[in-house]
């Protein structure tokens, strides 16, 4: 627990600005309401984010709203992952997989070296399992070949090495391991840093504003009412164009354009768990469960987090949550290659849940394709669903290439297409990690204390060179430099970031998307009241 010394002293901090943060509320909407736009994008999850980022490169005026926080739902309850999707060599999608590396190591070399990081895969072999040694060893080296051997050749292992790295690993009956590479992420961290870069391009943006009708010229949507669900506030844009990016709830909007329209999609519910490790993981793994299902152990955020469940939901989007049902499961499956000491209910410190987006039809959802679906409605309105965290650039310019093909020119001819921006455009605080972090422990003011380590590897890992500027507020004021959390690496400093520059409103926001503290079961009431004070400020 943090000391109440510590807690006491919270309420007094951040109350001066950071600089070049964030306009007010009120002016954002302000600015909304009165200016026309090209393109509005209703929905800020990846997909809306993305869209948004691409559009504002092209020149277009964007705007962009959501009526919970940005990647608040779908996009960052992931599996973190930025993959080819081992299991899509299976059903023959040889050109699948290769696009999707290419998106992988374009988002982890170029785009987001500073949010992404490599991971090892150990897919073990058990006696009597679903797939073959030797198929298994195929199916790697071919997964490798198609990512051109950037993380290495895809090869068998013998158990013990594997053993060594994964201590919590099940040996019996184990034949074999086939290993290959991958990456993991933050979503939620890539997602904002998404959003800063399509404000950084000119899109205006506000989270928490909730659409409630859609706003009509001659039979077309031209823009949307909307409340700001923070005030209470009620405002409209106009926009020529509008994209309905609202993830699960994609058909609700598509009924406000026309009662009559027909459901598109089908949801699939996603529950994962997160639990403290019992030992160092030096990769992660992927359990075939079936032919066809994987169940995954990541060692993520110094945590384990183990998922996913893939079964058709139907009701309310927003009610998705995991039940005890999702839990025995997420359990039981990793019980196949994972000991029983690591999978203990006390080590779980965080339950999440998200829906897949799907194309509407009928069979197993977890073998249907994870494709991007983009249609036009009875008003024009455009709709987008599906995809894959992992192509989030590529969604977002074949929907500009979309827009861009649309009959009349609803855009104008004042934009630049798509086909002409640089295709690896990066991620605000783009920079080798590694060396962030390095700087952010030698470079200290003195007498100032010197930045622990796993904080100087959190700030490097989830902002890039971006982290100079909390480290700056730290500086400035000591208390900010102060753990939220003696267990968790984040500082204050984050927390007043989060509110001035990073549009966080609630202590979800910071505590679930901005910072690392719900994850980890370390979302206390009083550091939750803390935070609370310091948003009050803004």
């Amino acid at each position: 627990m943090t000391s109440q010394s510590t807690l006491q002293s919270v309420p007094a901090l951040g109350t001066r600005p950071a600089s070049g943060s964030n306009p007010s509320r009120a002016e954002t909407r302000e600015q909304l309401a009165k200016a026309s736009y090209d393109l509005l994008v209703i929905g800020g999850g990846i997909l809306g984010i993305s869209t948004a980022w691409h559009a504002a490169q092209s020149g277009l005026r964007v705007a962009l709203v959501d009526s919970g926080d940005f990647a608040g739902a779908t996009s960052s309850a992931s599996s973190k992952l930025l993959h080819g999707g081992l299991r899509y060599l299976q059903t023959g999608a040889v050109k699948l997989v290769a696009e999707n590396h290419f998106e992988r190591r374009a988002v982890s070399r170029q785009v987001a070296p500073h949010l992404a990081n490599p991971l090892t895969f150990y897919l073990p072999v058990y006696k009597g399992g679903p797939h073959g040694a030797a198929k298994l060893g195929a199916g790697v080296f071919a997964y490798s070949a198609l990512s051109a051997f950037g993380d290495g050749v895809g090869h068998l292992l013998g158990p013990s090495k594997a053993a060594r790295d994964v201590p919590e690993l099940r040996t019996e009956n184990l034949k074999a391991v086939a290993v290959y590479g991958d990456d993991q992420m933050n979503d939620a961290r890539m997602a904002l840093m998404t959003v800063r870069a399509a404000v950084e391009a000119g899109a205006v943006v506000l989270n928490h504003a909730e659409v409630t009708g859609l706003r009509f010229t001659k039979g077309r949507v031209t823009g949307a009412e909307l409340r700001d669900r923070q005030s209470g506030d009620e405002f409209g844009v106009s926009a020529r164009l509008v994209l309905n990016a609202t993830g699960p709830w994609v058909d609700h909007l598509r009924r406000m354009e026309d009662p009559n329209a027909a459901p598109s999609i089908r949801l699939s519910k996603g529950a994962h768990l997160v639990l403290k490790r019992t030992s160092p993981w030096k990769a992660a793994l992927a359990t075939p469960i079936d032919k066809y299902r994987i169940t995954f152990a990541l060692p993520w955020e110094d945590m384990l987090l183990l998922g996913t469940t893939d079964e058709e939901f139907e009701g309310d989007p927003a009610d998705v949550a995991v039940t005890e049902k999702d839990t025995a499961q997420i359990l039981d499956e990793a019980a196949f290659s994972i000991r029983d000491q690591q999978l203990d209910r006390d080590l779980i410190t965080y339950a999440f849940a998200g829906l897949r987006v799907l194309p509407g039809g009928p069979g197993d959802t977890a073998k249907a394709k994870r494709e991007t679906v983009v249609t036009e409605g009875k008003g024009g309105m455009l709709s987008v669903a599906g995809g894959k965290w992992t192509t989030f650039r590529h969604i977002g310019r074949t929907v500009m290439q979309k827009l861009e093909a649309l009959p009349g020119h609803p855009l104008g001819d004042d934009f630049e297409p798509i086909s002409s921006l640089p295709k690896k455009l990066p991620l605000p605080g783009v920079a080798n990690p590694r060396a962030v972090a390095h700087r952010l422990l030698v470079d200290h003011p003195a007498p100032g204390p010197r930045m622990a380590a796993d904080t100087a590897r959190h700030l490097a890992t989830h902002y890039g060179s971006l982290a100079f500027d909390i480290a700056r507020m730290a500086n400035d004021d000591p208390e900010l430099a102060q753990r939220v959390h003696p267990d968790a690496p984040e500082i204050w400093a984050q927390v007043v970031y989060a509110r001035d520059n990073e549009w966080a409103e609630t202590t979800d926001d910071v505590l679930r998307r901005r910072t690392t503290l719900t994850i980890r079961g370390l979302a206390t009431d009083d550091i939750r009241a803390k935070v609370q004070d310091l948003l009050d400020k803004k």
